[in-house]
C-alpha cells in the first residue's frame, strides 16, 4: 500500500484482471476516437479485457497519469505491465507484436 489511495486502487485494478483498459467511454460506447480504436484492436485480438471509464472519475483520469508517467489515455496494462497509449497499441497491432505480447503472457490472443 502507498500513500495514495488512488495509486492503491490503479493498482488493484490492474493486478485483477490480466488486460486493462483505462479509456474515455466504454468499449461498447467510447467517447474518444483514440479509446475506440484500442477498444476495436482488443476486440478485434479476441483477448477479455477489464476497462475503467476515466470519465467518470475525475481522480481516476488524473491519478492514472501520474501512476504510469504517461500524459494521455487511453492506457494499456498487460498482466500489470503499462502498454502505451493509442498510437503504440495499433503499431504493435499491426506489426504483429501486441498478438505475440498477448501469446507470449499466455492470453491466447488470435
Amino acid at each position: 500500500m502507498s500513500d495514495n489511495p488512488v495509486f492503491d486502487r490503479i493498482q488493484d485494478y490492474v493486478g485483477k484482471d490480466d488486460v486493462v483498459l483505462f479509456m474515455k467511454g466504454t468499449p461498447v460506447f467510447p467517447q474518444c476516437g483514440f479509446s475506440s480504436v484500442v477498444a476495436q484492436v482488443l476486440t478485434h485480438v479476441g483477448v477479455p479485457y477489464e476497462s475503467y471509464n476515466v470519465l467518470e472519475d475525475f481522480d481516476l483520469r488524473e491519478g492514472i497519469k501520474e501512476f504510469s508517467d504517461w500524459p494521455t489515455i487511453p492506457q494499456l496494462y498487460v498482466k500489470g505491465e503499462f502498454v502505451g497509449g493509442c498510437d503504440i497499441v495499433r503499431e504493435m497491432f499491426e506489426s504483429g507484436e501486441l498478438q505475440q505480447l498477448l501469446k507470449d503472457k499466455g492470453l491466447g490472443a488470435a
